[in-house]
């Protein structure tokens, strides 16, 4: 592996202006072996660097997904780093079980040959994630893109999107697994929480000026929307406020 000549600020990072993604080669650190390509936004990143575990987004499911989270296949990430454009990324990881869902080590199991060339293995394998991934059966943070619950009429806390979520938070509250980007904010406090509900507001009043001029954007502002209710979540838990404290106090100012 060639040697570090310098470091880059998260901020040189390059994403796709329509998706606003970045490519992620992930690679063994140990045997320079390429395990898997996905794809992450700045959140996935900066996940990533804050909890040493391999964060990536699906875009098939719209959601954020640590690797291993229910496989038990975690990447630990030993660096990270950026090509020379600034538009792709490199996970260099110990990988803690296999990268594909398929149980192989690699994602790249299999050789490509011209059309009608005979192949041994022409039909084994399996689909990758159409989202890049190989863990295809959700994580944690499965439920911050799901925005489809709404305020209930009455006070009430049913099975719904928001319930689960909060379900999850609760639960890493209380066992604090490694790895869990959740378990890094509760281990970091109030303050940290803090910080993120602000850049998560900003981002959502700045993807709300973009919907505006452009009707498409809109699901920016959900996605937006989605990632700042995730922390404030969050911040309630860890300060001993359930929802329904919330719900209540819009039932009596409505």
């Amino acid at each position: 592996m060639a040697a570090v000549k310098g470091d880059v600020e998260l901020a040189r990072v390059r994403y796709d202006s329509a998706t606003g993604l970045v490519p992620v080669v992930c690679q063994d650190a140990e045997t320079g072996e390429v395990l898997m390509v996905a794809y992450a936004d700045r959140e996935a990143l900066k996940r990533t660097l804050a909890t040493g575990y391999a964060w990536y987004w699906s875009r098939s499911r719209r959601e954020y997904w640590r690797k291993g989270a229910t496989s038990g296949n975690a990447q630990r990430v030993v660096e990270v780093r950026i090509d020379c454009d600034g538009d792709a990324v490199l996970y260099r990881v110990v990988p803690e079980g296999p990268a594909c869902h398929t149980g192989e080590r690699t994602c790249f199991y299999r050789r490509l040959v011209p059309d009608g060339a005979p192949s041994e293995a022409a039909d084994e394998g399996g689909a990758k994630d159409a989202g890049g991934g190989a863990d295809v059966r959700g994580n944690e943070a499965a439920a911050v893109s799901d925005t489809s619950g709404e305020v209930p009429g009455s006070v009430r806390w049913d099975e719904s999107a928001l319930t689960r979520l909060w379900g999850v938070i609760d639960s890493r509250y209380r066992e604090r697994p490694d790895g869990s980007y959740t378990t890094y904010l509760f281990t970091h406090g109030a303050e940290r929480m803090g910080k993120k509900i602000g850049e998560e507001a900003v981002e959502v009043a700045l993807a709300g000026m973009k919907a505006e001029r452009d009707a498409a954007a809109k699901t920016e502002v959900a996605s937006e929307s989605a990632d700042l209710l995730y922390h404030l979540l969050v911040l309630w838990r860890h300060v001993g406020v359930h929802p329904l404290d919330v719900w209540r106090t819009l039932e009596k100012r409505a």
